[in-house]
């Protein structure tokens, strides 16, 4: 019998209280006990990068990647995650999403919950430090180089993702 640990954090702005097996990954917490399945499962290895959810280790610190499928639940204690569905919902997209719609950025949209949270944590990055124009195209690579896509989508998300940042005032200097 797996022994269950305690452990408190916060999915989307809600508090997680909970008692979880040792090995419980991430993904599986989301999909099974929160009915949360935006987050993806692909290669299961961390290469993909198709279940990236965005984590804050602390308060009020820049939200890093995480990959949901080989994340322990057990992990987490006193962090803040947010998933794809704590970006935008059917009636109101974010603009990430809406960006992707616009530019037509992905067909089966499998990989499409890893890059729009790569493309949220990339903005929470920008406006805290902007970057030069002639940096931008840089910055997005570094953001979602390491994405895989299925369908090869991967001009039109740097398309969207470009769109994105250059809409919102304050994340590029001439």
């Amino acid at each position: 019998m797996t022994d269950l640990i305690p452990i408190q954090f916060h999915v989307n702005g809600r508090p997680v209280t909970t008692r979880v097996p040792t090995d419980l990954a991430l993904l599986d917490f989301l999909q099974e006990e929160l009915g949360l399945s935006g987050t993806r499962m692909c290669c299961g290895i961390g290469v993909c990068k198709a279940c990236t959810v965005a984590a804050r280790r602390v308060p009020g610190a820049q939200a890093q990647p995480m990959l949901a499928c080989s994340t322990p639940v057990a992990l987490l204690q006193g962090q803040s995650i947010t998933t794809v569905e704590g970006t935008g919902s059917l009636e109101k997209p974010s603009a990430v999403q809406m960006a992707f719609l616009e530019h037509f950025a992905f067909q089966c949209g499998y990989c499409t919950p890893g890059f729009v949270m790569a493309t949220e944590m990339l903005l929470g990055r920008l406006r805290a430090q902007p970057v030069r124009r002639d940096q931008l195209d840089a910055a997005i690579e570094a953001a979602v180089g390491q994405h895989v896509c299925r369908c090869t989508g991967y001009v039109r998300y740097h398309q969207a993702i470009r769109a994105v940042v250059l809409a919102e005032k304050g994340l590029v200097i001439a």
